[in-house]
């Protein structure tokens, strides 16, 4: 399975985030509510203990005489009994209350009815509860407190598992979503990548189909179905075109030949050129028919540099330009002769179309490659259009003013022919470069 583009464009990354993002959302939601409920179970708790406490406590408490100093330096036993501890008070001053302050050091008794004393029990760190009672000296409230240090505790506790386990949650769902979603889009992946390989070529082939039958699959049968119209379209182009051209050849051929027959004048002499523009039209146009066709080489073993040499110096339409030929030994490589003596002949004609005096043909061996290299001194093709020219019936502006017998497919015929051999052919400062891979001995 090929790789899904990588960048906030995948759709596999914007799934994974967006799960991973809800995810963390509500996590973050339920460990806030979590801890808001334990607390406040927790306190809850600690207040129904205090109130326990009170009530405990409170049978003890009514026999204490508020009000009644305690002679000093009496201090309540550390093994006194409950009842006894209650019963060992003083009286003392918090936050200028009266109250007795019992030897439990959690319990108080005031003499009249108010907030429990700040400074015994901080709400923050405790929590309480009060009780009325009725002493030998009058009513009085007994107050109760419980520690909340275990609620801190339990808080800090859950604290502790939740900050490594929530990121680690977060992490596994990430990797979930990442897989899950990876394994949903590899169909998506595959229809991706054939599509990718598929060319004029060959429209024969089909992306794979997915036996989930779901909106993938659908889609795979949706482009496969795209792919059967247009490989009947294309075909009946090609045969069109491949009908047309064979078509033409004969009564071009038997119009050249009376032309070539008859009386010699002006008027004959450019219907020739322009017939022999039609029958290299109808060649062309045949050739790229079998190309696309797609009809596979019979190749043989060949030298490179004498396919270059002959056809290099075949007779040209202008021999004032002079074609020189730099081909090294024994570079040898498998093709299709009659192929590569095309190739050959496109780039040698249409280097001395625009050459001003000179054409070099230059065959080498370079990296394991057969390197074809074809210059002239011409003016050159702007980088611009050096892409452009090896489209079909694509002339520039200056070849049109200069010639009027290209059609526009020598180049995109000699690319082609290229390509059917496992080779490039570009343009470079230097001039055309075709490179073909050598045979292997």
């Amino acid at each position: 399975m090929r790789a899904l583009p990588a960048g906030l464009s995948s759709v596999r990354l914007r799934a994974t985030l967006a799960a991973t993002l809800v995810v963390a959302l509500a996590l973050g939601v339920a460990v806030l509510v979590l801890i808001v409920a334990l607390r406040g179970t927790l306190e809850g708790n600690a207040g129904a203990e205090a109130a326990r406490r009170a009530e405990a406590a409170a049978p003890y408490a009514e026999t204490v005489r508020v009000g009644e100093a305690v002679p000093e330096g009496t201090v309540p036993s550390e093994k006194s009994t409950s009842a006894a501890r209650l019963t060992e008070a003083a009286t003392v001053k918090l936050d200028d209350l009266s109250v007795v302050r019992l030897s439990d050091p959690d319990l108080v008794l005031a003499t009249r009815a108010t907030d429990s004393p700040a400074l015994w029990a901080r709400p923050a760190d405790y929590a309480v509860a009060g009780l009325q009672v009725t002493t030998p000296t009058g009513p009085a409230t007994l107050w109760s407190r419980v520690s909340l240090d275990g609620v801190e505790q339990a808080v800090r506790a859950l604290y502790g598992l939740l900050l490594p386990g929530v990121p680690a949650l977060l992490l596994v769902v990430a990797g979930m979503t990442w897989f899950s979603v990876g394994r949903a889009l590899a169909p998506v992946a595959a229809i991706r990548a054939k599509v990718a390989d598929i060319t004029a070529r060959d429209l024969h082939q089909r992306v794979p189909v997915p036996g989930s039958k779901d909106e993938i699959a659908a889609l795979a049968v949706t482009v496969n179905g795209t792919l059967d119209r247009l490989e009947t379209a294309v075909g009946r182009h090609k045969r069109f075109v491949a009908d047309a051209a064979h078509e033409l050849r004969s009564p071009i051929a038997t119009l050249r030949a009376r032309l070539e027959l008859a009386e010699q004048s002006e008027l004959t002499r450019e219907a020739l050129a322009d017939v022999e523009r039609l029958q290299s039209l109808a060649a062309d146009l045949l050739m790229l028919a079998k190309l696309d066709a797609g009809e596979p080489l019979r190749t043989d073993e060949l030298d490179l540099g004498q396919v270059a040499a002959e056809e290099s110096l075949r007779a040209r339409r202008r021999p004032d330009v002079r074609v020189e030929l730099d081909i090294e030994p024994d570079v040898v490589m498998n093709g299709s002769r009659a192929h590569l003596d095309r190739l050959v002949t496109n780039l040698a004609d249409n280097a001395v179309r625009h050459a001003a005096s000179t054409v070099c043909v230059r065959v080498h061996a370079e990296e394991g490659e057969a390197v074809l290299e074809v210059r002239d001194d011409g003016p050159g093709i702007p980088p611009e259009q050096r892409e452009a020219v090896f489209g079909r019936f694509t002339r520039l502006d200056e070849a049109r003013a200069r010639d009027a017998g290209g059609a526009g497919l020598g180049l995109p015929i000699a690319r082609d022919i290229a390509h059917l051999h496992d080779g490039t052919l570009t343009y470079t400062e230097a001039g055309f470069v075709a490179r073909f891979p050598l045979r292997i001995t």
